[in-house]
C-alpha cells in the first residue's frame, strides 16, 4: 500500500537561524575533508544512522542545486528532499518537499565539511524544524530521535 504524501514548506538558508527548533552538532574527524565529503555524497550516505533505513539520490550526478533525494526512516516515515544550496566539496543544504508524516511545516538540514588539517576535518550538521503548534508536544521525542543521528555519526567517525 502506498503511503500518502503531505507537502512541506520550502525554506532558505536563513531558516537555520530562525526556525523554532534547531539542533546542531560538530564532529572532529580524523580523515581529510574530501574523504568525508565523498562519504556524505556517496551512493549510501549516512548508512551508519540507525533510524535511516534507505537514502536514495533521485537525481543524476553531478549533484548541485536542484538535486533531489528520498529518505525512508522509521516505519511509515519517508521524506522527499530538495537541495537549495550546493557548494561542491564543502557544503550542501536541503529542505523537505513532502513527507508521509505531517508533523512539521518545514524541515531542513545543512552539512558543512571544513578542513582542520591535511589529514583531518570538521563536519557540522544542522537540523531545523518548524512544527505546527499542536505537534510541538512531540519536540522532545523528535530531539531524542534526531539525536541518534548525531550519536551514530559520532560513533562512526570515532571508528573511522
Amino acid at each position: 500500500m502506498a503511503l500518502p504524501w503531505f507537502s512541506a514548506q520550502p525554506v532558505t538558508e536563513s531558516f537555520f537561524d530562525s526556525a523554532p527548533f534547531v539542533i546542531v552538532d560538530t564532529f572532529d574527524v580524523s580523515r581529510p575533508a574530501p574523504e568525508v565529503w565523498a562519504e556524505l555524497t556517496s551512493e549510501r550516505p549516512l548508512s551508519w544512522c540507525r533510524i535511516l533505513r534507505d537514502v536514495r539520490w533521485t537525481s543524476p550526478r553531478p549533484f548541485g542545486v536542484g538535486t533531489t533525494r528520498t529518505v525512508r526512516s522509521l516505519p511509515g516515515s519517508a521524506l522527499r528532499e530538495y537541495y537549495f544550496r550546493w557548494e561542491e566539496g564543502r557544503r550542501h543544504s536541503f529542505y523537505v518537499t513532502e513527507t508521509t508524516l505531517p508533523i512539521f511545516r518545514s524541515l531542513a538540514e545543512d552539512y558543512l565539511v571544513e578542513p582542520a588539517s591535511e589529514s583531518s576535518s570538521r563536519f557540522t550538521w544542522t537540523i531545523a524544524i518548524d512544527s505546527p503548534p499542536p505537534t510541538r508536544v512531540l519536540d522532545p521525542v523528535n530531539r531524542m530521535l534526531l539525536g541518534t543521528l548525531f550519536s551514530d555519526t559520532r560513533r562512526h567517525y570515532a571508528s573511522a
